[in-house]
């Protein structure tokens, strides 16, 4: 089974736009781990418009399955994975602007820095994931950093599934392969939903984990928090 990582980001939106602590995010963590969410991802930025830094911290002890970190690994978000020490920081290139993640890393361009922050991060005991596009190269560039797993940019995949074009599943499926062939682990998100998940699981072997945050906080909103938690599970077995 691929464990489910609920992404929070959303809910943050949502309280910052009044201002106070409607909904509250930390006991949303908790009732999210409570119906079964087998982690909880956030994805502070810069502006912290959605997430706020001191959000990470209060977090923290309330996390008892899997706490994923992701973000650009700047000298504030590095300070910060270095102090919470979560499950899985997952790095990803973000543009300071960027509305959402918008593509996976150059893993081949950029090896070097990457090698020095997953360096960093396994001293700690943290667990570590590269955002990556669907290509072979990029995924054994991955390899080559001592990453412990990689993100699947799921968007191509997810905007063609609903479409009706199945067969966009087919660079998710070889990277797979090739990244079992090289000892990675898988993780895979964005624009994961109830629609197209069960698909996705099916033809990518050895997924892991998947983090699911916008399609899923939308989907909670007409059918409940818990039902829809427990849908995806149901899909992901």
């Amino acid at each position: 089974m691929a464990k489910l990582s609920v992404n929070i980001n959303k809910v943050a939106t949502i309280r910052n736009a009044r201002g106070g602590n409607t909904p509250n995010l930390v006991q949303f963590a908790i009732d999210a781990q409570k119906f079964g969410a087998q982690g909880i991802t956030i994805h502070p930025r810069p502006d912290e418009r959605h997430i706020k830094y001191k959000d990470a911290y209060d977090l923290a002890p309330v996390v008892t399955t899997e706490y994923n970190i992701e973000g650009n690994p700047n000298d504030k978000f590095m300070d910060l994975v270095l102090k919470i020490k979560p499950t899985q920081v997952t790095l990803v290139p973000d543009a300071v602007d960027a509305i959402t993640s918008n593509a996976g890393w150059d893993t081949i361009k950029n090896k070097d820095f990457l090698a020095e922050v997953i360096s960093e991060c396994k001293r700690n005991g943290i667990r570590t994931s590269i955002f990556v596009d669907p290509t072979l190269p990029m995924i054994e560039g991955a390899a080559a950093t001592g990453t412990d797993r990689i993100e699947l940019y799921t968007e191509a995949f997810a905007h063609a599934y609903g479409l009706g074009d199945k067969t966009a599943i087919k660079p998710y499926t070889e990277c797979a392969l090739l990244a079992n062939e090289l000892g990675l682990g898988i993780n895979a998100g964005h624009d994961l939903s109830l629609e197209n998940i069960q698909y996705f699981k099916e033809h990518v072997p050895g997924l892991l984990e998947v983090s699911i945050g916008h399609a899923l906080i939308s989907e909670a909103l007409y059918l409940g928090l818990e039902t829809v938690i427990k849908e995806y599970l149901k899909k992901l077995a």
